[in-house]
C-alpha cells in the first residue's frame, strides 16, 4: 500500500489510526501548499483533489479518512479501533458521524473561507461572509457533543475508537486555527488530552 500524505488534520487521523494498528504505512508526501492535489498525477488518484489517499496493493484508490480507516481495520482487525462486533462497529459510527458532520465539516469549512482564505480562492468555492456562522455552528455543537460524554473515558465507554483518534486531532486543530475548545467542555476536553497522551498523535 501507499499513503499519499500532506499536512492537515485529515491525514493525521489515518496516520494515528494505523500508528495504533501498528502499521507502518509507505507515505509518499504531496505538497498541499505548492497546490501538487490539484495537479493531474493527484487528480487521477483523487478527482477531488483531496488528500490523504491510500493506494491498496492491487492498485486502487481509496478517499475520504473514515473509508480509509474502515479499509485499514477490514485488512487489520485487531486492535479493533471501529469494533469486534456489529453493536460496537455501530455505536463507532454513530460517534464518527456525529463528530465529522456536526463538528469537522462547519470548523474546517469555517477555517477554509476566513484564515484559509488566501489558501483556498481558486481550489473550492470561498463565502468569508458565512465563516463566523459555521465557526459558531461548530462550537455550540461541540458543546452538545461534551454534554453527552460525562462519565465517559472515551467516547464508546471503555473503548478506545476512530472516534476520539478523530475527535483529538481535530479539537487541537481548531485550536490551531483560531477555533480552540471551549474550557466548559470539560467531559471532551478531558478525552482529547487522553488522546493526545498516546504515543500514536505524533505519528
Amino acid at each position: 500500500m501507499k499513503f499519499y500524505n500532506s499536512i492537515g488534520p485529515n491525514p493525521q487521523v489515518v496516520r494515528v489510526f494505523a500508528a495504533e494498528k501498528g502499521l507502518a504505512l509507505d507515505k509518499v508526501e504531496v505538497d498541499l501548499m505548492k497546490a501538487e492535489n490539484r495537479q493531474d498525477a493527484h487528480l487521477r488518484r483523487n478527482t477531488a483533489g483531496q488528500l490523504p489517499s491510500l493506494e491498496t496493493d492491487g492498485g486502487q484508490f481509496i478517499n475520504e479518512i473514515t473509508a480509509i480507516c474502515e479499509y485499514l481495520e477490514e485488512k487489520n482487525p485487531s486492535p479493533a479501533l471501529i469494533g469486534s462486533t456489529p453493536e460496537e462497529r455501530a455505536e463507532t459510527r454513530m460517534w464518527v458521524r456525529r463528530f465529522d458532520e456536526n463538528v469537522i465539516v462547519p470548523m474546517t469549512t469555517g477555517f477554509r473561507w476566513a484564515e484559509g482564505q488566501q489558501l483556498f480562492t481558486g481550489r473550492i468555492p470561498v463565502f468569508p461572509e458565512g465563516a463566523p456562522f459555521l465557526k459558531a455552528l461548530a462550537k455550540d455543537r461541540l458543546a452538545w457533543i461534551d454534554t453527552m460524554l460525562a462519565g465517559r473515558t472515551w467516547f464508546c465507554g471503555d473503548r478506545f475508537t476512530l472516534a476520539d483518534i478523530m475527535a483529538g486531532v481535530f479539537v487541537v486543530f481548531g485550536t490551531m486555527v483560531g477555533q480552540p475548545l471551549d474550557p466548559a467542555n470539560k467531559n471532551l476536553a478531558a478525552i482529547v488530552e487522553r488522546v493526545k497522551s498516546r504515543p500514536s498523535f505524533a505519528a
